[in-house]
């Protein structure tokens, strides 16, 4: 029997991953290039360095944080498509990192694209471009392989995964840390809705109204309260089989549309889905869109 980290997968599947991932990642490099790149005007009293921009100690000229941007947006694309994937991915994992953390290090620590840029880094590892890429394209071996069902192409996937449970495990433990046993009664996921829309509204920024009206009846937060810590601290068990993933995947993701309708903040990577793409067979999909496309 081989060990829960190193199931069988198919090719297909670990490209549709890839698809998704680096479709994501360019998606966010181009559509919120304006957010991403509004601290290369920032004065440098406020660069406070974390992660791997430590190893400045000063901040970057703009033309260069530009051009690492560009690179990002360019081997993202490659990435993609699967073209001169052995390079293009780890280039594009590394640039998206770097372009991740470098915005964070401006007194204000982002943790929205974080299990994004670690999915891209696993990927930028396994050899997600031996289906659907032009890479497999050019090479009749390649193709070969990636229709075939491996442990190679499982690893990777399982890594993605756990690195998925890990991230919310630690999420619903920071939840205990800061409020302890507190937290179940519910009073202070109330409280952090009623602030955050308050703050929204004093700032005539976007608030949620139904989050607005729901503060009104305070008994339903105990519920949701339990429920979030429940889905997060019980994610592991999401790594026990297909089902068990698959019924995790869409607990969370409606715990983040709740986010989203109680307080309006969207965590966009697990809102679409994409995030939990590792529990799931997103290849199926297109086998089911090419099989309709026949029968039509």
């Amino acid at each position: 029997m081989r060990p829960f980290y190193f199931q069988e997968a198919p090719g297909r599947r670990l490209a549709a991953v890839r698809v998704l991932v680096f479709g994501f990642a360019l998606g966010w490099l181009v559509g919120y290039a304006k957010v991403v790149l509004s601290v290369l005007a920032f004065p440098a009293h406020r660069f406070a360095p974390i992660g791997v921009v430590s190893l400045l100690e000063a901040p970057l000229p703009k033309p260069l944080g530009l051009a690492i941007w560009g690179v990002a947006v360019i081997a993202s694309a490659a990435a993609l498509l699967g073209a001169f994937y052995r390079v293009a991915a780890p280039v594009s994992a590394l640039a998206l990192l770097w372009v991740a953390t470098y915005r964070s290090s401006w007194g204000m620590i982002f943790h929205t694209e974080n299990l994004l840029v670690m999915h891209a880094l696993v990927l930028a590892v396994a050899p997600a471009a031996d289906a659907w890429s032009i890479d497999a394209w050019r090479d009749p071996s390649r193709r070969a392989r990636g229709d075939e069902v491996h442990a190679r192409y499982g690893v990777g996937l399982r890594l993605m995964a756990m690195i998925t449970v890990t991230a919310y495990v630690l999420a619903g433990i920071a939840k205990l840390r800061a409020a302890g046993g507190v937290w179940l009664d519910g009073d202070v996921l109330l409280s952090h809705v009623a602030w955050d829309n308050l703050r929204k509204l004093e700032l005539g920024d976007l608030h949620s109204p139904i989050g607005a009206f729901f503060c009104r009846t305070p008994e339903v937060f105990g519920p949701l309260a339990w429920t979030s810590l429940l889905l997060e601290l019980g994610a592991p068990l999401a790594l026990l089989g297909p089902r068990l993933g698959r019924l995790w995947s869409f607990g969370i993701w409606a715990f983040h549309l709740g986010v989203l309708v109680l307080m309006a903040i969207a965590f966009v990577y697990p809102l679409t889905g994409i995030a939990f793409a590792p529990f799931l067979a997103p290849e199926r999909w297109v086998d089911r869109l090419r099989g309709q496309s026949r029968r039509n």
